[in-house]
């Protein structure tokens, strides 16, 4: 039987190099990808503790850059075929709009949105030409549901659940399906980049800031097992029926889109806004 072949963005962390390990597990053959191949240790070395050495190849791929996707397809040329692409590659960048840089709104959008499309657009015709494919983006709460203070990757994401949905219906036809993975809270390190937001003294969102700062720092400790979030992607990779478009994971997601579908606008924001405003 031929190997089946998986490619993951941003594998050098969290979800991405648990992705990287557990599709190694299922029988693929994972060509885990990072900007920095210099941070590859901890995978290789998660790799052959687990055994799974053989199974898993490093290659370097900046999602942002044209360049580097035009390289890392150069690298794919012995390949018959690329089975499964997980674009998970991100970063989290936060503030409030009137105080964020409109180029740090871009660099958001390159990687999470932008960098989703260049990567699916480069690899697109190997899985149209093998009538195959599966494509999981990796998605977020945020992708559903807005909150102050994170509009930069709350509007990636939410950008990014549109495109999927487009992209699925314009590729079922060709036997590829795209599949959205939608976590809630998990112990990954995407929220460095919130940690080291500066909150300005002279800010008119000061106190405001520090209270949503406040409520995500005591949050951390119900953030989940970011393995279960791996465990759900090589499952839906490797499963043979057809999977469906949303996967919904994490402590009280599905109680929050619930909530929101169910309660009108006007009571959510007044509750968010009490909750929020000191």
């Amino acid at each position: 039987m031929k190997r089946k072949t998986a490619i993951v963005t941003g594998s050098s962390s969290g979800f991405g190099m648990l992705c990287s390990l557990e599709l190694a597990k299922k029988g693929f053959h994972v060509i885990a990808t990072m900007r920095d191949k210099a941070k590859s240790e901890t995978i290789l070395t998660l790799a052959k503790e687990q055994k799974l050495l053989d199974k898993i190849e490093v290659h370097p791929l900046d999602v942002t850059s044209i360049e580097s996707i035009n390289a890392f397809m150069v690298e794919l040329s012995g390949f018959d075929s690329i089975d499964v692409l997980v674009n998970n590659a991100g970063l989290a960048i936060g503030g409030f709009c009137e105080e964020v840089p409109l180029e740090e709104y871009r660099r958001q959008f390159e990687t999470n949105f932008f960098g989703v499309i260049s990567v699916t657009q480069a690899l697109l015709p190997l899985m149209r030409a093998n009538g195959r494919g599966r494509i999981i983006n990796m998605s977020s709460i945020s992708g559903k549901v807005g909150f102050p203070g994170l509009s930069p990757y709350v509007a990636s994401k939410h950008a990014l659940e549109g495109f999927s949905e487009s992209l699925r219906l314009e590729l079922k036809p060709f036997g590829i399906d795209v599949v959205l993975v939608e976590p809630g809270s998990y112990s990954t390190n995407i929220w460095s980049g919130l940690d080291n937001t500066e909150i300005k003294k002279d800010s008119p969102y000061r106190s405001y800031m520090e209270t949503i700062f406040s409520i995500i720092e005591s949050g951390k400790q119900e953030h989940g097992d970011p393995l279960e979030v791996a465990v759900l992607v090589a499952q839906i990779a490797s499963q043979q029926k057809a999977p469906n478009l949303r996967y919904v994971i994490g402590k009280g997601v599905k109680k929050n889109l619930f909530l929101k579908n169910l309660v009108p606008w006007k009571i959510i924001e007044k509750a968010v806004v009490k909750r929020l405003i000191k």
